[in-house]
């Protein structure tokens, strides 16, 4: 058998484990990952390599009805996941329905990219339990290998790299085979900051605010980073600061420790919050954001 490779695409609904399953397969923890739906914005590569292989997987945002032009654009990068794939993991749960969203799931099922329904949290089920749902999703996708996993307890995730690798057609690696994504350091930090916002505040709040890095320097022994959370409105911007800045002062502290983890360095960061109004639904601060 000669070199395989080609871009696999992981796509499903939000809060199902698409993230947590991508940093597994590639084994580092490039997608930000929270109990709270709507945390990955961005298609996020991860590059798996071998001697013989190299898999290209890309996170998606989670399908949804998008309400604001953010979403509008987040659901693009999921329709444009249709199109450049070599391989489709469509991943849903034990507990999710099959007609969650079934329209994007009927365009997903009757696209010619071969696919592969991958169950995810079966820790979360019993046998008899698990027999049934692969039933059903056996007869919603005829023909579609299912493959039942636990990625958190890493259960069957060997068998799935072996599916993928038999899925996949051969060819040249696409990227150097010591390459571990097509992100820059700057996104991961900004990344690491929105995660620690998700984990640190309710409701709304965490939906609402988008994070960039003005300034990242690399001093050798040590990294200054200077970052912006940006809100939609005035009353967020408190919110978000706290009373005497103690919660963002908690964000500070665990995005700091978790930058130096990651980045394998000391990290000086300070991070301010700024007013974008309404910015999910402004097209230049998209723009800005990445988003378009």
């Amino acid at each position: 058998m000669g070199h395989k490779s080609g871009f696999v695409n992981i796509l499903g609904n939000p809060n199902v484990g698409k993230s947590t399953l991508m940093n597994l397969l590639v084994g580092e923890p490039l997608s930000v990952i929270t109990p709270k739906a709507q945390t990955t914005r961005h298609r996020i590569m991860g590059i798996l390599s071998g001697d013989d292989y190299q898999v290209v997987y890309s996170d998606t945002p989670g399908i949804l009805n998008p309400k604001y032009r953010l979403q509008s654009a987040m659901m693009h990068s999921v329709e444009s996941a249709l199109d450049d794939a070599d391989l489709i993991l469509y991943v849903t749960d034990v507990v999710e329905s099959i007609s969650k969203h079934e329209e994007h799931l009927r365009r997903i099922i009757a696209s010619p990219v071969p696919k592969i329904i991958v169950i995810n949290k079966i820790d979360l089920t019993t046998q008899p339990q698990l027999e049934g749902i692969v039933g059903r999703w056996a007869e919603t996708a005829p023909g579609v290998p299912i493959l039942p996993v636990s990625a958190i307890n890493k259960f069957n995730t060997g068998l799935l790299l072996r599916e993928i690798l038999n899925l996949l057609p051969e060819g040249p690696p696409y990227f150097p085979k010591d390459q571990l994504t097509d992100r820059y350091e700057r996104f991961f930090v900004s990344e690491i900051i929105r995660g620690k916002i998700l984990e640190t505040y309710q409701k709304e709040i965490p939906y609402s605010v988008e994070v960039e890095i003005e300034s990242f320097k690399d001093e050798g022994s040590l990294v200054r980073i200077g970052a912006v959370i940006y809100v939609a409105r005035d009353s967020q911007k408190g919110i978000i600061i706290g009373h005497k800045g103690s919660m963002l002062k908690r964000v500070g502290t665990g995005a700091r420790k978790e930058t130096e983890a990651f980045l394998g360095k000391k990290v000086f960061m300070e991070i301010y919050v700024k007013v974008a109004r309404e910015w999910r639904d402004n097209p230049r601060m998209l723009k800005k954001f990445g988003y378009l």
